[in-house]
């Protein structure tokens, strides 16, 4: 099960009796990234009236293909795979989403995906329906939701360029050099990059098998374009090549 807090609110109890609760949005390291951004305070403790915080465990399921949405989230620490299941079995990694990010927000009533946290990961759960409403009555975070649909569709048309026109290794160097720049755009050190996921999600995102992911790496290695200090990490040693390599159909 996931580790669910919740932040009481005692209006009307004395300070002095009781210290003042801190608001999770005032402590959130990560709420430059996220929706909650641009909020005002009157809005941002609109918000908060609604928030409880969860921690994930790797390997845990946030939610699956098909249960009801009944919350969305925005991811304040930590790593997720977003995931689709075929019919015959397989699945296709459409994502992975860390801090800043925000999920589970459909026209539908159950997910369309499932979620599962590749590290220890930290996420504020709203109810969705009286997010709905909060967001019908604060324009600026309507605003801001728009931005992050507007982002994802790039995200999309980036996948859909990676799956149908690229080569195992046009493939592989352009997800490293995705995930540096979602890195810095994080303002994290974009050099080595983190890598939370097996190479077989990797593939998986990818659409290749484990063994040409495995041989792709590799083969960087050998061309001493990237070095592998760690599983979890690639240092990136020559950019401009890593960079000719993703484009060189």
């Amino acid at each position: 099960m996931a580790e669910i807090h919740t932040l009481p609110r005692s209006a009307g109890v004395h300070a002095a009796v009781f210290p003042k609760l801190l608001d999770p949005c005032d402590t959130c390291t990560a709420r430059s990234l996220t929706i909650c951004a641009s909020l005002a305070a009157e809005d941002q403790a609109k918000m908060g009236a609604l928030v409880t915080t969860m921690s994930l465990q790797p390997r845990q399921i946030l939610f699956n293909e098909g249960d009801n949405a009944e919350y969305v989230y925005n991811i304040t620490s930590g790593s997720l795979s977003i995931a689709k299941s075929m019919s015959d079995g397989r699945r296709q990694i459409a994502g992975f989403l860390g801090a800043g990010d925000f999920l589970g927000f459909n026209t539908k009533s159950t997910y369309t995906v499932s979620a599962e946290a590749l590290i220890e990961t930290h996420l504020c759960r709203f109810p969705r329906l009286a997010f709905r409403k909060l967001l019908a009555e604060t324009p600026c975070l309507e605003h801001r939701l728009l931005a992050v649909a507007e982002s994802e569709i790039a995200a999309a048309q980036e996948q859909i360029l990676l799956l149908g026109r690229k080569t195992a290794m046009e493939r592989i160097a352009s997800f490293l050099l995705l995930q540096s720049a979602r890195m810095k755009a994080r303002g994290m050190a974009d050099n080595p990059v983190l890598l939370p996921m097996t190479r077989a999600e990797v593939g998986d995102y990818l659409g290749l098998t484990i063994e040409t992911v495995s041989r792709c790496f590799t083969k960087l290695r050998k061309l001493d374009v990237i070095g592998l200090p760690a599983p979890d990490r690639v240092l990136i040693k020559q950019a401009e090549r890593l960079k000719a390599l993703s484009e060189a159909a």
